[in-house]
């Protein structure tokens, strides 16, 4: 290899080593910093009082939070660009972890929750854009490795939670997951630092060149061929609420939503009392539920983008077994209750198969931005229904059966959708086919 080649390969590996680690940390921080709190709660309890209605505030501010900030994230990249706006979300979940840690009532606790909450919410939209952007020819690998730093973070904090509290209080329990965060954003300002860095030699402008391209894009057209132009941002976002793609991919993102925030607020009760155990197992078959997730993470994203067939597939096998789960708990669930269980959490196949499908749907980390903030706002806003409607639920009927089957028929309602959005095509595709140039 000469010289001049070994010069513009280095680079681009040191960039992508930078971006694999600012990828890494960051989907470690959203999770993390999301399951740290609820093992420490009757720990929190015993300094303050943390009455029933902030912990359903604190239980219902996932959803709600990343709504709001997934509308308005597509809008400030636009002006502060993407990695500004990934060092921004790593500092707010900084700064909402560390003020967990100094809450004095559960006013401030809820204050801080929600400041760490509008930065997950914030990372959420940001993840599948900075794969597209860094990562165009690695699309299955990256998501791979992202997804599987959420699952494990996911798991990983109620393990470490209460032992820590335990030694050195609370407080530091909730605090040293900022410690993720911090790290988070260094990657992301040393690449800004580098992108500012002037170029050695200025060379003319190539006709396939756009005005506003960035030295990533620069880099990686090496690799993937000529940077496509896209239209202005808030063209994208004008357009996709007139694409059926963009809706199906809402619909099966809320869906996945659902099933994990209706498991992790109600899954517990819901075992303990249809399977005659204990709270500790009921406790324990939702951790088999959540682990559940990280094998799909690690197989699912790779599929997705290699094989146009993998998301029908995928997608009717977590709807298959979910459902089989779900009846399992309505009709037997004494007969197979670690099953059932398991069979359950094979919805969350949807999650990391949704997330692949951002990246792969649109052709720009641009168009990436609005897809992900379009599909990931409107979907969380629709998942913060349905814990709520299944507590309805059950107070009107006074059993599970019927919140239960209200989840089996949503997933049902997910096939259409899940047809709409196997067709392999991009939403810059999809626009041209209906509409005409995008």
């Amino acid at each position: 290899m000469t010289s001049g080649a070994s010069a513009s390969v280095r680079p681009l590996w040191r960039g992508r080593a930078f971006a694999v680690l600012g990828i890494i940390l960051l989907a470690f921080s959203l999770r993390s910093a999301v399951a740290s709190l609820s093992p420490v709660v009757g720990l929190i309890a015993a300094d303050f009082p943390v009455p029933p209605v902030v912990l359903g505030l604190i239980g219902a501010a996932p959803p709600v939070c990343y709504a709001v900030f997934g509308l308005a994230t597509p809008w400030l990249e636009r002006r502060l660009g993407l990695e500004r706006m990934t060092v921004i979300a790593a500092a707010l979940i900084t700064l909402g972890l560390v003020a967990r840690g100094f809450a004095v009532d559960s006013v401030t606790l809820i204050a801080a929750t929600a400041l760490v909450f509008a930065g997950v919410g914030t990372g959420n939209i940001l993840l599948p854009p900075l794969v597209k952007k860094y990562f165009p020819d690695r699309l299955g690998l990256m998501m791979t490795v992202y997804s599987v730093a959420m699952a494990a973070s996911t798991f990983l904090p109620p393990l470490i939670a209460v032992p820590v509290a335990d030694a050195a209080g609370w407080r530091v329990s909730l605090a040293e997951w900022a410690v993720f965060a911090v790290a988070a954003m260094i990657p992301w300002i040393v690449l800004m630092l580098r992108d500012k860095a002037p170029a050695p030699t200025p060379a003319a402008p190539r006709a396939t060149e756009a005005p506003d391209e960035t030295p990533q894009d620069r880099e990686f057209e090496s690799v993937t061929g000529p940077v496509v132009v896209a239209p202005a941002d808030s063209r994208i976002l004008s357009r996709l609420p007139r694409l059926p793609l963009a809706w199906a991919m809402t619909f099966i993102f809320g869906v996945s939503a659902s099933m994990a925030y209706v498991s992790f607020g109600w899954l517990p009760q819901v075992i303990a009392d249809v399977g005659d155990v204990s709270a500790a197992e009921a406790g324990f078959l939702l951790g088999v539920f959540s682990v559940v997730a990280l094998p799909c993470s690690l197989v699912v994203p790779g599929l997705t983008v290699r094989y146009a067939w993998a998301t029908p597939v995928l997608l009717i096998t977590s709807v298959v077994t979910g459902s089989i789960g779900l009846l399992g708990l309505v009709l037997a669930p004494h007969a197979f209750l670690y099953g059932w269980v398991v069979l359950y959490g094979l919805t969350g196949i949807m999650f990391p198969m949704s997330l692949a499908l951002l990246s792969i749907r649109a052709r720009t980390h641009e168009s990436a931005v609005a897809l992900s903030g379009f599909v990931q706002s409107l979907g969380y806003g629709f998942a913060a229904i349905f814990p709520i409607l299944f507590g309805v639920l059950h107070g009107a009927t006074g059993g599970w059966q019927v919140p239960l089957l209200m989840m089996v028929v949503l997933l049902v309602a997910a096939v259409p959708a899940g047809i709409v959005i196997a067709r392999p095509l991009t939403i810059e595709d999809a626009w041209t086919r209906r509409h005409g140039k995008w």
